[in-house]
């Protein structure tokens, strides 16, 4: 799969993360779905709506500086607003705190088929490497490639 965007899509990305660091940021991606590539127009920038109080799952106590959620009802108003666009969610991006920009067990499990995820390392609050993955057919995450494309092409 081949992600296309903007150079200044990884702008917003990066800001985004060193803003909240050390604590996970999270986002929505909008864009167009093709057979073998998303193309994102709009990133939105979301709260890190994780509550470890609120998840059914035992697992170690974790924080936002570990773990990201975007907020259901915030979920479905951008589903809403895409589709009044004639646009799609096309993936969720999020940062890793002073950790490698590789999905974890966690976000695997709870990842979605049809999005590809954008992956930000943030060291010492500084953005560093960015990855885009996503599913396979075995539920597994494959790296997305990522191009870079014009402005004008996104109008």
């Amino acid at each position: 799969m081949n992600l296309k965007l903007h150079p200044e899509h990884l702008q917003i990305i990066n800001n985004h993360a060193e803003s909240t660091y050390p604590e996970e940021c999270c986002g929505i991606m909008l864009g167009h779905m093709a057979e073998d590539s998303k193309t994102l127009i709009t990133v939105i920038p979301t709260e890190n709506a994780w509550n470890q109080e609120a998840v059914n799952f035992t697992v170690e106590a974790q924080s936002t500086k570990r773990r990201y959620a975007i907020a259901p009802a915030f979920m479905l108003q951008m589903q809403r607003e895409a589709r009044n666009r004639n646009l799609s969610i096309i993936g969720i991006y999020h940062s890793h705190p002073d950790h490698p920009a590789i999905p974890s067990e966690w976000d695997r499990l709870y990842a979605w088929p049809e999005y590809s995820y954008i992956i930000v390392s943030v060291e010492n609050g500084k953005a560093g490497k960015l990855q885009s993955w996503s599913l396979d057919e075995n539920h597994q995450f494959q790296l997305e490639t990522i191009e870079h494309i014009n402005l004008t092409i996104l109008s």
